[in-house]
């Protein structure tokens, strides 16, 4: 038998609590850190003991981590999937700045299936990888 594991990092106690009782509810396990707790969790003890320390901040060794987007579509409070996963994808594409294929990475699926989606939500990457303009 599979049993998933979520891993919950956040300085919010409201957040986590209601996290995890969801999480439960949907029969998964949780495991709740603090941000330094979690980035404690990356460090070699012996790095540790010799005292060198690493900057905290938003991404891992692995790569940059995502937040899922918490917003929610109508009155009723339920968010439709379809519109999960096209905030999600324009979120990755945003971060990486129009590089679909470490936004694929980040996603968790494939660079054709993140082609696929891009043109089934009529997404238009070119839009992130366009320059800001620098305010003064």
């Amino acid at each position: 038998m599979v049993r998933s594991i979520v891993y919950v990092v956040s300085s919010d106690n409201d957040f986590t609590a209601k996290t995890k009782s969801w999480v439960e509810s949907n029969g998964a396990t949780v495991k709740v850190f603090t941000p330094e707790q979690w980035e404690g969790c990356f460090i070699d003890p012996a790095q540790k003991a010799a005292g060198k320390t690493f900057p905290v901040g938003h991404s891992t060794a692995s790569g940059k981590v995502l937040q899922f987007p918490t917003t929610v579509s109508g009155d009723s409070g339920v968010a439709r999937m379809n519109d999960l996963e096209c905030k999600a994808i324009e979120n990755a594409i945003t971060v990486y700045n129009g590089n679909l294929t470490e936004a694929a990475k980040a996603l968790g699926i494939g660079r054709a299936t993140l082609y696929r989606k891009v043109k089934l939500y009529n997404l238009d990457p070119s839009k992130a990888r366009r320059k800001k303009p620098i305010a003064a």
